[in-house]
C-alpha cells in the first residue's frame, strides 16, 4: 500500500528481530453493545478543485472537477441477520475512491502489499452494508488515515468505535492530488478534508457534532492537528504514532498552528522510538526538525501512550493482516526481541486506550477517566507492552479577546496596533491577527473569535 510502504522508509529504525510465529489477526476487545451498521457515500467538496480545467494536452476536462471523498461511515445500528461485511469488501472500495462511476484502481497503489492479506472473504468483519441506523445521538469521530492511505486502513478500529456508540466517518488520506506529499500543502489539504466531514455530518441524524474527536494514524496525526487548530468544533484529539511528533518543522511553517494555545485534550500513542532516534530522523528528512509538539501542549490534557513492543507499520490493522509484510518487511526492519505477537498484544491495548479517551472526554464518562489517570498495572496491561503518563492541562493565562477588546475601547480605536504589541511584548505566546478593511477592523484570535470595530 502506498502510505505504509512510504512510511516504512521515513520512520524504520534498526532493531534486530530473533524470534516470530506467525498468528492471524484478530481484535480480541469484545464488541460493544450495538450492531454496526456501515454505509458508502460518495461526494464531492466542490469548494476544492481536484482535476485541472484542461488535460495535459491542452483540451478542456469533462466532468466533474471538484474534489472526490469517497466517504465511510460506521454507526450503531439495530441487529440484523444480514450479510456482514469481509475484508475482500473493503479492498474492493480502492477501486472508486476518486472516480465513482468508472471503476479502476488509483496509480500508486501496491497490490503486492494487498494481494499479501491471506482469505479476505472469509474473513468478516462487524460492519453490516447499510443496516438500519439506531435511534439515538452519539459523539462524531472522524478517521484521518496515514500517508496517501485508504480510508478503511483501521477497519477494525473503527467498527469497534461503533459498536460503543459511536459515529466514525472516514475519507482516503488525500494530498491536493491522490497521492500526499510530506509538505504544508499536503497536510492543509487532509486537514480541510476533516473539516469538510464534520459539517457534512450535521447532515446526520445521528451524529452528535457538538462532540467531536478526530482520531489519525501516521500523516493523519499531523492533519488532525491542524485541522483542530483551525476548527472550534474538535474536542479531542487521538495520534497513534502521529507525524505532529516527527515533522514538527511543518508544525513551524503553518504560521497559524499553535501547539501552545490549544485547550483541548490530546493522546499520544508513540513506538519503539528513543529520543536519540529523534534526533537521527531530524537530521535524515526535509521538515523533521522543529519545536517539539507534546512539550507545548501544556494547556489541555495530555496523555501519552509509548508502546514499548510495536513499531510504526503495526499500528493499523490492514499491516496487521497482511502476510507479505510479516515474511519480507518485518524482518528487515524490527531488527529486536521483539515478534509479532507483541505487536497483536499491543494493538488491542492502542483500542482499547483509543476507546477510553473519546470515553472520557466525548461522553464524560468517570470510569473512562479514571482509567485514563490509573497506571498499566492497575488496568491490567501486560509488563513491558507499554508506558503512560498524564500531564494535566495548566490554567490558560493569555489574555482573552475580551480582555484585549476592552483595553482597545479604553485606549481608543486608533491606538489598537500599539495594544496589540503592548500585549504581544508582555506575553509572546498571545497569536493574533489584525485585518483592516475599508468598514473598520476585524481582530481574530487563533481563529477561533471574530469582532469587527467599526470606525
Amino acid at each position: 500500500m502506498r502510505s505504509l510502504v512510504l512510511v516504512l522508509v521515513v520512520l524504520s529504525l534498526p532493531f534486530r528481530l530473533t524470534s516470530q510465529q506467525p498468528e492471524t489477526f484478530s481484535l480480541k476487545i469484545p464488541a460493544g453493545p450495538h450492531a454496526v451498521g456501515l454505509r458508502l457515500v460518495d461526494q464531492y467538496d466542490r469548494s476544492r478543485s481536484f482535476q485541472p480545467l484542461v488535460d495535459d494536452l491542452g483540451k478542456p476536462t469533462f466532468g466533474e472537477i471538484g474534489r472526490p471523498l469517497q466517504t465511510l461511515v460506521w454507526f450503531p445500528a439495530e441487529a440484523t441477520k444480514q450479510k456482514h461485511m469481509s475484508v475482500a469488501d473493503y479492498l474492493a472500495l480502492r477501486s472508486t475512491e476518486t472516480n465513482f462511476a468508472d471503476p479502476a484502481i488509483s496509480a500508486g497503489v501496491d497490490e503486492w502489499f494487498i494481494e499479501g492479506i491471506p482469505h479476505p472473504h472469509q474473513d468478516n468483519t462487524l460492519a453490516v452494508r447499510n443496516a438500519k441506523p439506531l435511534a439515538g445521538h452519539f459523539p462524531l469521530v472522524v478517521y484521518a488515515p496515514s500517508f496517501s492511505s485508504f480510508s478503511w486502513e483501521n477497519l477494525d478500529l473503527c467498527e469497534l468505535l461503533a459498536s460503543y456508540g459511536y459515529v466514525v466517518i472516514a475519507s482516503p488520506g488525500m494530498g491536493v492530488e491522490r497521492e500526499s506529499t510530506h509538505d504544508l500543502a499536503g497536510v492543509n489539504a487532509q486537514a480541510e478534508d476533516i473539516s469538510f466531514l464534520i459539517g457534512w455530518a450535521e447532515s446526520l441524524p445521528d451524529a452528535d457534532v457538538t462532540s467531536v474527536g478526530v482520531v489519525g494514524f501516521s500523516w493523519g496525526g499531523l492533519s488532525n492537528l491542524f485541522a483542530a487548530a483551525r476548527d472550534n468544533r474538535i474536542r479531542g484529539l487521538v495520534a497513534i504514532d502521529g507525524s505532529m511528533r516527527y515533522y514538527p518543522g511543518i508544525v513551524e511553517q503553518s504560521g497559524d498552528v499553535h501547539p501552545d494555545t490549544i485547550t483541548i485534550p490530546l493522546l499520544f500513542f508513540t513506538g519503539r522510538y528513543s529520543l536519540e532516534d529523534q534526533a537521527q530522523l531530524n537530521a535524515r528528512f526535509k521538515n523533521a526538525a522543529g519545536p517539539s509538539v507534546l512539550d507545548a501542549w501544556t494547556h489541555g490534557d495530555l496523555m501519552t501512550v509509548h508502546m514499548q513492543e510495536m513499531i510504526h507499520p503495526e499500528f493499523n490493522t490492514l499491516t496487521q493482516r497482511t502476510e507479505r509484510y510479516w515474511r519480507a518487511e518485518f524482518p528487515n526492519i524490527a531488527e529486536t526481541d521483539i515478534t509479532r505477537e507483541d505487536g497483536l498484544v499491543g494493538y488491542q491495548w492502542v483500542v482499547r486506550y483509543t476507546l477510553e479517551f473519546l470515553d472520557a472526554y466525548l461522553k464524560h464518562d468517570p470510569k473512562a477517566t479514571a482509567f485514563l489517570k490509573s497506571s498499566p498495572d492497575q488496568n491490567g496491561v501486560p509488563k513491558h507492552a507499554l508506558n503512560a503518563s498524564f500531564r494535566a492541562a495548566k490554567p490558560f493565562t493569555l489574555p482573552s479577546f475580551a480582555d484585549f477588546r476592552v483595553k482597545v475601547g479604553l485606549a481608543a480605536f486608533e491606538h489598537v496596533a500599539e495594544e496589540y504589541a503592548s500585549t504581544r511584548l508582555k506575553t509572546p505566546e498571545y497569536h493574533s491577527v489584525l485585518m483592516w478593511s475599508q468598514t473598520g477592523l476585524s481582530v481574530c484570535l487563533d481563529n477561533t473569535t471574530s469582532l469587527r470595530l467599526s470606525t
